[in-house]
């Protein structure tokens, strides 16, 4: 009986000696990664009804060769989307290099100009207008989803970028 439960206690650490030596596997090669192909920021955090926020995303090429194609595309999270109540509305985005598809609450597109040399960067600022008669109280943020080869088309790589999460708060109303 005791060579039973030393043979599960070896499993067992074994195991958990596996698990942890994976776990620092994937910690080592995550901070030793590239930087991010997109990232976003935000002008503001939080936002009344009838203001807007600006984005600006920055798409950065960080492989060794050309990008010939880019496919962008932007949407509403999820918990954006439980909240029908907050209204917004895309308005049209500046930038060097770069154009939107869509404007209003629909699904956005971007095209960039290409090739995007190595280390060179696309930037882009989307401003999101907050409805005056938006409800409030409520988190809007959005999803990006980037699709990219380089390498003549023989390395391709792809993600889900988030941006920032903007909170509408309430107006304060005169006098309060």
């Amino acid at each position: 009986m005791r060579i039973t439960h030393l043979r599960r206690f070896g499993l067992a650490a074994f195991l958990a000696f596996c698990l942890a030596l994976l776990g620092l596997g994937q910690t080592a090669r995550a901070s030793g990664a590239a930087a991010a192909d997109v990232t976003f920021s935000a002008d503001q955090a939080t936002v009344t009804p009838g203001s807007t926020v600006n984005l600006t995303m920055t798409f950065t090429n960080n492989q060794a060769t050309d990008i010939w194609f880019v496919y962008q595309t932007m949407q509403p999270t999820w918990a954006t989307t439980q909240r029908p109540d907050l209204k917004y509305a895309f308005g049209a985005c500046t930038g060097t290099g770069v154009t939107c598809s869509g404007t209003g609450t629909q699904q956005l597109g971007f095209s960039y100009s290409v090739p995007v040399p190595p280390g060179q960067a696309r930037t882009v600022t989307l401003p999101v207008q907050i409805a005056a008669d938006s409800g409030c109280d409520g988190n809007i943020a959005f999803d990006s989803y980037v699709y990219y080869e380089y390498n003549d088309g023989q390395g391709k790589k792809d993600g889900i970028f988030t941006t920032p999460t903007t909170r509408v708060r309430c107006a304060t109303p005169p006098g309060a």
